[in-house]
């Protein structure tokens, strides 16, 4: 992949590059019966491990009406590409800034403007030459690219390839050229989708978040997780955090002075949305782009995430596949004949739960063992490798899951 200032960066580039080395990777799955009465599914998952052992290696057949539509969408996404505009220019700006409760320094006049308040990011604007870095500009824009289905994953406040990415994605979905960089006209944009919705809102912990349940830690080796009562999160800061979409450091960094011990304590978070688009008719597993793309019954982009797709030593399939069912707060079933973790040699079954392997959400494809699902790590989305599956941050995979429905086609592209 060629290397460029990070906004500046070539469209193209992003869609052809290559996987990270993973530092946690996920796992096939084999759905079990879930008997917590705890956990309650819509579908029965064996229903979906079902599905899915009916086509282990061929690719599912789709009607020709269903291959033109990807036909369509797989032009949009080459569109998308080619219209990059090579030439924008960002300039330069500080990038070891980081939130305070006053400006960041900078030598950017327009990032000193900004102060990392409720206010101050509510009413950060755009200006020219942003560059590369945390700003208030940034997190604002953030959380209207998440509220207008654009996911950038964690929010964080921050430049990265997971911006750029959700600003072309944006660009796309609005009839504006895609380039992946934050102009006025693009800005204008989300200032309109968003309306009178302020970014950034105060929010006050509750009794309910504090009691959890939450796991003292989560062990690495899955033998010891298996005897835990659930995959639960390990601190509210983290809960928090992906309830409202965020970088947990940047939710942190946001609120210095909070304990996250008190109930009534007031925290800045983020005001984001927790669904997506009707009428999901195709999903695109961009692998090269690190990308998930929704399309509608008329092929039209409707949402796109920042997504692992396998790895160089364990890819993802090829082909075209259907989601065969849903299965939220799924067991996550060990087989050492699939993989071996550790020195784990017997099948294993690991309770539900947010920090499970595949996270706290499972949709299950018709190639087996292979589904799109959540992750413990939402940070690290699209930034390292997986074992063939596309694994979204809880949040995404979540509101994915509540609409999608089974017979939907999946393709997998280069």
């Amino acid at each position: 992949m060629f290397v460029r200032t990070l906004l500046a960066m070539s469209l193209s580039c992003i869609f052809a590059g290559t996987a990270f080395a993973a530092s946690t990777a996920e796992q096939p799955l084999n759905l079990t019966k879930i008997t917590d009465t705890a956990v309650q599914d819509p579908i029965d998952p064996l229903a979906t491990e079902a599905a899915s052992s009916a086509k282990t290696t061929g690719e599912s057949q789709i009607t020709q009406q269903e291959q033109q539509d990807l036909n369509k969408a797989s032009k949009t996404l080459q569109d998308l590409e080619n219209a990059e505009h090579n030439s924008a220019a960002i300039g330069t700006a500080s990038t070891s800034a980081t939130p305070t409760t006053t400006a960041v320094k900078s030598t950017n006049t327009g990032a000193a403007k900004a102060a990392w308040t409720l206010d101050g990011i509510n009413n950060a604007e755009w200006y020219e030459d942003i560059g590369k870095g945390q700003f208030p500009a940034y997190a604002r824009a953030h959380v209207m690219l998440n509220n207008a289905h654009a996911s950038p994953g964690a929010i964080d406040g921050s430049s990265g390839k997971n911006t750029l990415k959700a600003i072309a994605s944006f660009q796309q979905m609005n009839g504006l050229k895609p380039t992946g960089t934050l102009t006025q006209e693009t800005w204008d944009a989300l200032l309109a989708k968003q309306g009178s919705k302020p970014a950034f809102v105060e929010y006050t912990i509750t009794e309910a978040d504090l009691k959890g349940p939450y796991a003292a830690s989560i062990p690495h080796d899955y033998a010891l997780q298996a005897k835990m009562k659930g995959l639960y999160y390990t601190r509210v800061t983290e809960m928090l955090s992906e309830k409202f979409h965020m970088d947990e450091d940047f939710l942190k960094k946001l609120n210095p002075k909070a304990t996250f011990k008190k109930a009534g304590e007031k925290l800045v978070v983020a005001n984001i949305r927790n669904e997506v688009p009707e009428d999901i008719h195709l999903i695109v597993a961009h692998k090269g782009a690190k990308q998930l793309y929704l399309f509608n019954s008329r092929n039209q982009m409707i949402g796109s995430f920042p997504a692992t797709i396998g790895s160089s030593d364990t890819p993802s399939p090829t082909g075209t596949y259907k989601v065969t069912g849903v299965a939220p707060n799924p067991w996550y079933s060990y087989s050492p004949s699939n993989f071996v973790q550790g020195k784990n040699t017997k099948p294993l079954s690991l309770p539900p739960g947010p920090n499970g392997p595949v996270g706290n959400i499972w949709i299950g494809l018709s190639k087996k063992s292979f589904g799109i699902h959540g992750t413990p790590n939402p940070s690290a989305i699209s930034k390292t490798a997986s074992h063939g599956c596309i694994r979204l941050t809880n949040w995404d995979a979540n509101d994915l899951g509540k609409k999608v429905k089974s017979g939907v086609t999946v393709k997998f592209l280069e």
